[in-house]
């Protein structure tokens, strides 16, 4: 998919806003479904009409709310894009209206979940054993997005730091706390590193295949391989579920939300307050323990 105004787009959002190799491939999904959809005419000239059908043709295919949304906003940045730099006289998009998204919450592990993923790992042989358990250690015992574990430079973990330097959504950094437990993983993983360089001289990544770092796709097949071996369904295991357990599991020990965030990498709080439902039931016990007026309800009188 190429054309003068598209490629003038991906270069702003590369050059001017500096969005990551994996939020310019999405926009090129999101645009490549749409061009695709037009067939014999180009992205660039839809017209309003073109893109409701698309729109339409998005509800058809029982797309969750969201996978459409974030279509629909491609396709605003765009032609507002295009418009903006006069490419276009109009913007076909405004008057496209956003389908209505739930809030799911977020899928997680349970504990005892973590703990038989973790002892899946633990029965390897070495040294898968020792590799696998720090990515799980890194991605559960930190929150770390699998982008931010993929991109870990090695210099960042050879001192036992307390804490690393991870770069995440929108090229932010912040700073990461390392368990005792990430710290011995990644321990045992280093002092058996060097036989995943292969005929590599070097490489400057933490995990590693060779001369290249692991990547995403890899990372989640091979916890979907270790989510079969611990007798949990691969379907409900990635990256991401281990992040959600993370924050899940923090906000179940009572730790404060803004703290949370911070982990996270979270831009706005907002984000982060899903998590609070699985405070709820424990809210709610508390409030039905303590609240005097809750206790009448009990059969109790307020002068009791």
């Amino acid at each position: 998919m190429s054309a003068p105004g598209l490629d003038a787009f991906f270069e702003m959002l590369s050059v001017e806003r500096g969005v990551s190799r994996n939020t310019l491939l999405a926009y090129r999904d999101d645009l490549e479904d749409a061009a695709e959809f037009l067939k014999e005419r180009p992205l660039v000239e839809a017209g309003e009409a073109d893109l409701r059908a698309y729109m339409q043709e998005l509800g058809n295919r029982d797309l969750s709310p969201r996978t459409q949304a974030r279509r629909r906003a491609a396709l605003r940045q765009l032609f507002g894009f295009l418009a903006a730099e006069g490419v276009r006289k109009d913007n076909p998009t405004s008057t496209l209206v956003a389908p209505k998204q739930g809030r799911s919450l977020p899928k997680y592990l349970t504990a005892a979940e973590m703990d038989r993923l973790s002892a899946a790992a633990a029965g390897l042989d070495s040294p898968t054993r020792e590799r696998d358990g720090a990515i799980i250690e890194l991605l559960y015992g930190s929150g770390l997005r699998v982008s931010e574990l993929c991109s870990l430079p090695l210099a960042s973990v050879v001192r036992e730091p307390d804490y690393v330097l991870v770069r995440g959504k929108g090229d932010k950094e912040r700073q990461v706390p390392v368990t005792d437990a990430a710290k011995a993983a990644i321990a045992a993983y280093l002092a058996v590193r060097p036989q995943f360089l292969g005929k590599a001289k070097s490489n400057p990544h933490l995990f590693i295949a060779g001369p290249r770092p692991l990547d995403r796709t890899w990372v989640t097949m091979r916890l979907k391989t270790l989510a079969k071996l611990a007798g949990l369904d691969p379907a409900k295991v990635s990256s991401h579920v281990l992040r959600h357990a993370f924050a899940t599991h923090l906000v179940e020990g009572d730790a404060d939300l803004r703290s949370v965030q911070l982990l996270l990498g979270h831009a706005d709080i907002t984000t982060t307050q899903i998590y609070t439902h699985v405070a709820q039931p424990r809210l709610k016990a508390t409030v039905e323990g303590h609240h005097p007026l809750a206790q009448l309800g009990r059969g109790k009188t307020a002068q009791d």
